[in-house]
């Protein structure tokens, strides 16, 4: 009994070593691999070659496939490209195997002590996570020759032997075992470093280990289908086509294991360096056979899993993908995504509002204002989502987009209300009365309401983009709408000493809309203060002061 908790401790060491090196590196380059993938799209062999190159530094091809499968999700790679990329990826986990595979157990001390030294001082600092991702390292290096030990006295037993043996006449059981092994240990690297440090220290037979290593690589598809279940069909496209390919590599290298063992044997040194070696055999031919094939796949794949056509009123949340929380700075690009959905939404309310105006289409109106209720929807999901971003995990200038995400989202929020405060205002003082504004009265409105359609878009590109120049702009625009609103208030109370009756009938109403609409233009503006801020663009100077009266 004391032999298998001490083999279950060191599986469960290496399974821990591989998450922290995995969650390190994503803190540490996130946003770096990110961009990596993003350029090396345009060909399949060159998404292939980055996909490699990813996953040989993130040690875990489901990792990238999150990655990836996010971008898909929001439009900003193709489905065959991103397929590319999990080909290659799968290349670059068993290329790390070989590596690991090496007898490197001296490193494991040098790298927990340079690890802890590191990480202990400053925790939440970038080389504090690199000496996290040491730390892993050490950890994966010690647990394979704690295995090793363990598996060593293990298979001395007349009962593990037997029970060996069952496996050895099974294929199919073979390949679930490997599926559950990579599912519970998330890692179709650890579970192939498991299987080829059993084989060498003579736990398995070779014959059950080539098995166990094909339906490890299936369980690292599966696993990554099933992490996306919950996501939107775009980013579930991914894992699934990369499961066909698993599924096609599977039933080509399963008939071809015994002559790898025949021919493969004289060649090579060790069993454990005959399992590693079968694992990268297996993914290259993969590879290989299937970069051709990306395009016909993505199309049976989007058969399959047809893409959700979202109409121009659907509200849910659309980016906020729980996948991305692994990598922070990606799971930023899902908020601010979905930041600007809440402002598409905001912006049909804020349009309805001049329709509802000329039309008195009270069901319109209606209709509008149960669209605050779908923007505070949106805006508890988002904050939500940001909740679940390890802060520590943001560098300064992460720091600063979780915060502008925040503001943004809150502002909108507000607008909504306000909106809806409006339209309650134009059925019950409007409508309801049957009453119309003046000639000139109205001209005033739809020139406040285009300027601030106009202002809505350019805020919602500060947002994106965090240009200094549209900042400037947009307070430009906040001062021109402030003299606005007071000179068409100065022409109202003139229309009311000529007796105008439209004017008369409708005065509380147009004081109080100009007044609403002046406070939706100071919310949208305020989305250029933190950009000028941070730029040292926001001096006390006249820009300043409007900051202050707002």
């Amino acid at each position: 009994m004391k032999h298998l908790l001490n083999l279950l401790a060191a599986v469960a060491l290496l399974v821990w070593g591989t998450q922290l090196v995995r969650t390190g590196i994503l803190r540490v380059f996130g946003a770096s691999l990110r961009q990596i993938i993003a350029r090396s799209v345009r060909t399949p062999v060159t998404a292939a070659l980055s996909g490699v190159g990813v996953t040989a530094v993130v040690q875990s091809s489901t990792a990238t496939a999150l990655i990836v499968s996010s971008f898909v999700g929001q439009g900003l790679i193709a489905l065959p490209a991103a397929l590319a990329v999990m080909l290659g990826a799968d290349v670059g986990s068993s290329v790390m195997a070989v590596v690991f595979s090496l007898d490197l157990s001296w490193l494991s001390p040098l790298c927990i002590f340079v690890g802890v030294v590191l990480y202990v001082p400053r925790p939440d600092t970038t080389v504090g996570r690199m000496g996290r991702v040491f730390i892993g390292l050490g950890l994966m290096l010690l647990a394979l020759r704690l295995i090793t030990e363990a598996t060593t006295v293990l298979t001395q037993s007349d009962t593990v032997r037997a029970l060996l043996g069952a496996l050895a006449s099974d294929l199919a059981m073979e390949l679930t075992m490997g599926a559950l092994l990579a599912l519970v240990s998330y890692s179709s690297l650890a579970t192939v470093l498991l299987t080829a440090t059993l084989v060498g220290s003579g736990g398995i037979p070779v014959t059950v280990a080539l098995g166990l290593v094909l339906g490890a690589n299936l369980g690292s598809g599966l696993l990554a289908v099933l992490t996306t279940l919950r996501a939107n069909v775009a980013t579930r496209q991914v894992p699934l086509g990369n499961l066909m390919f698993k599924i096609t590599g599977v039933a080509l290298m399963a008939p071809l294991a015994a002559p790898w063992l025949q021919y493969m044997r004289p060649y090579v040194a060790s069993d454990a360096t005959l399992v590693v070696l079968f694992h990268l055999a297996f993914n290259c031919t993969m590879a290989v056979v299937c970069i051709g094939l990306t395009k016909p796949v993505a199309r049976l794949v989007a058969h399959l899993l047809p893409a959700e056509e979202a109409s121009a009123t659907d509200t849910r949340p659309h980016h906020l993908d729980a996948s991305a929380l692994a990598t922070p700075s990606l799971a930023i690009s899902c908020a601010a995504r979905e930041a600007l959905h809440q402002a598409d939404v905001v912006e049909t309310m804020l349009q309805g509002i001049h329709t509802v105006l000329r039309t008195d289409d009270l069901k319109l109106s209606q209709e509008l204002r149960r669209l605050d209720d779908q923007v505070d929807g949106l805006y508890s999901a988002i904050k939500y989502y940001m909740t679940k971003i390890p802060r520590e995990a943001l560098d300064e200038h992460e720091g600063r987009r979780w915060a502008d995400i925040i503001g943004f989202t809150i502002n909108m929020e507000q607008v909504a209300d306000t909106i809806e405060r409006i339209l309650i205002d134009i059925e019950d003082k409007k409508i309801k009365k049957g009453l119309q504004f003046s000639e000139a009265g109205m001209e005033e409105i739809n020139d406040l309401h285009a300027r601030l359609l106009d202002n809505l878009r350019l805020a919602m590109s500060v947002f994106l983009n965090g240009s200094v120049r549209d900042a400037q702009k947009l307070l430009e625009e906040k001062a021109r709408f402030r003299d606005l609103e007071h000179a068409y208030s100065a022409t109202h109370l003139a229309r009311l000493s000529d007796n105008s009756v439209p004017s008369i009938e409708t005065s509380s109403l147009h004081i109080d809309l100009i007044s609403e609409l002046k406070r939706i233009n100071s919310l949208l503006c305020s989305v250029a203060y933190p950009i000028l801020e941070s730029a040292g663009a926001l001096a006390p100077n006249r820009l300043r002061a409007m900051a202050d009266q707002a």
